[in-house]
């Protein structure tokens, strides 16, 4: 406790060292390895940091499963948040992470839509009717939300049933790409996807009840590249700040664990 305690007074220190619009004599750039399915909110946060900052965060998006082999082949990141705690954890096991860095920043929500304003119902019962020839999920075995994905549909008792009928994305992107373009009738995607920023949401859609699923815990942490990075040591901070915070919050992922 008392390591962690020391490690996010560092990063809080740094931060105030540096200040939140420090100017271009101490602008530096951090490369950010972002799960897919928080491509909006971190590009309004990026612009954010950087506007606060002076610093540049590039990202690059890609299934969290996909992002870790990157990360242990020698891709250069240096700040990764991924979909779930686990992959974190074990970067910072096998090395490739700063322990005691981790941390949850939102906590995403799984909803089954349809760009089809007439598919879904409110209580996802068009999964037990089987209307429809094909659904899209994220793969189980790379994406979080796939593997919630298959949690919901085995607790309902539809694996048989589903199982020649998946249109499988590499990452929840992809999947929300094969619904929005009609490839697939319906699939489970993010919350953060089908409207949750404020916009008009289209088609339909239900929100799968949180208890179905494992917790998406959706977590950061500082990669060994980074740590003596500034802006990557910045950005991990500015994650944590109110601004931060609302703009995760109004793209749809709920803030604390249930």
């Amino acid at each position: 406790m008392k390591t962690t305690k020391r490690l996010n007074v560092r990063i809080l220190v740094m931060a105030a060292v540096l200040g939140w619009g420090g100017g271009a004599a101490s602008a530096a750039e951090v490369l950010v390895a972002v799960a897919a399915n928080f491509m909006s909110p971190m590009k309004q946060i990026a612009q954010a940091f950087a506007q606060h900052s002076g610093h540049q965060a590039q990202l690059s998006f890609g299934a969290s499963g996909q992002l870790m082999a990157q990360i242990q082949n020698g891709a250069p990141y240096q700040v990764l948040l991924s979909a779930d705690a686990a992959i974190p954890a074990q970067l910072v096991q096998k090395g490739f992470a700063v322990p005691h860095t981790s941390f949850t920043y939102a906590v995403g929500q799984l909803v089954l839509w349809s760009a089809d304003p007439k598919v879904v119902d409110g209580q996802g019962d068009v999964l037990r009717q089987g209307s429809f020839q094909r659904i899209a999920r994220a793969n189980p075995k790379l994406a979080p939300y796939g593997a919630a994905t298959m949690q919901v549909v085995e607790r309902m008792g539809l694996g048989a049933a589903l199982e020649k009928k998946w249109v499988q994305g590499e990452n929840i992107n992809q999947t929300h790409q094969f619904v929005a373009s009609g490839n697939a009738d319906l699939g489970f995607v993010a919350l953060s996807q089908v409207g949750a920023t404020g916009s008009q949401p289209t088609g339909s859609q239900w929100l799968v009840p949180s208890h179905w699923h494992d917790p998406i815990l959706q977590n950061a942490v500082l990669l060994t590249k980074g740590k003596d990075n500034l802006a990557a040591i910045a950005l991990m901070a500015f994650l944590k700040t109110p601004t931060a915070r609302d703009i995760i919050r109004q793209a749809g992922y709920r803030l604390d664990p249930p």
